[in-house]
């Protein structure tokens, strides 16, 4: 759930944000303002998740609010002047409702907010879970992805592929799950003697290979990942030891 605040000196202008923002499930208004002075003193005493903010206002504009907030929540622009979108979006603003905005302008704003806070919030409960998140001993991970938190058996993760800062887990009923981790955690978390980083990109399940050619590692007769330059000697160096050349 959002807390979120609406300020506009237009009571019309007001009256329209409280009845859109009712309507959003995941929006709780918890305050409505006809200028931004007397929002600024109240977010001295309460923080909130997001702020509709009409731009041109007397005493203090949308902008010199925002501009003015030490610690800042995600922001929505209301405005019935074009001219100020630039500088709008240079305060990091979320989205620009132009006035006169519909009920589906205003719903793809507030779910471009809602995505925004979970992303945050994934991030964090990531970062901080990740010195704990594969536990050694343990047959099974927990994977948080699609709103849902997913228990993996180690053993069925055929390879780990990174894409920015999410991880793409392959596994062996050819499904995958993709989570936001770092890869190189997932390195120092795995046990080493199962799993192998060979590519910036790529970590292994040792037990998975089924073959491997020059630059490359099959995991079945048609998928591989590559063996990156600076991973080579130390790939080798496992297969030297624990398989013998016939």
């Amino acid at each position: 759930m959002l807390k979120c605040i609406a300020i506009d000196d237009e009571p019309l202008a007001l009256r329209q944000l409280t009845s859109y923002i009712s309507k959003i499930p995941y929006l709780e208004l918890t305050a409505t303002f006809n200028n931004a002075l007397e929002a600024q003193q109240m977010l001295t005493e309460q923080a909130v998740d997001l702020i509709f903010v009409d731009i041109n206002m007397p005493d203090l504009s949308g902008v010199e609010f925002v501009r003015g907030l030490i610690e800042r929540p995600m922001i929505i622009f209301t405005t019935a002047y074009s001219e100020y979108a630039v500088e709008g979006f240079k305060l990091d603003a979320v989205d620009y409702l132009l006035k006169p905005f519909g009920f589906a302008d205003f719903s793809r704003a507030a779910a471009k907010a809602n995505s925004l806070y979970e992303l945050r919030h994934n991030q964090r409960s990531a970062q901080e879970g990740e010195s704990e998140a594969v536990p050694k001993d343990k047959e099974y991970i927990s994977v948080k992805a699609d709103y849902k938190v997913s228990l993996v058996k180690i053993c069925d993760i055929v390879y780990l592929e990174s894409e920015g800062e999410y991880v793409r887990m392959h596994l062996v009923d050819g499904s995958t799950i993709t989570t936001l981790f770092r890869l190189k955690n997932m390195e120092t978390a795995l046990p080493s003697e199962s799993f192998m980083r060979v590519h910036r990109s790529y970590i292994v399940n040792l037990r998975m290979i089924k073959a491997y050619v020059k630059g490359r590692i099959f995991l079945s007769d048609t998928e591989y990942v590559p063996i990156g330059e600076n991973y080579k000697e130390a790939f080798q160096g496992y297969i030297d030891k624990n398989f013998k050349n016939l």
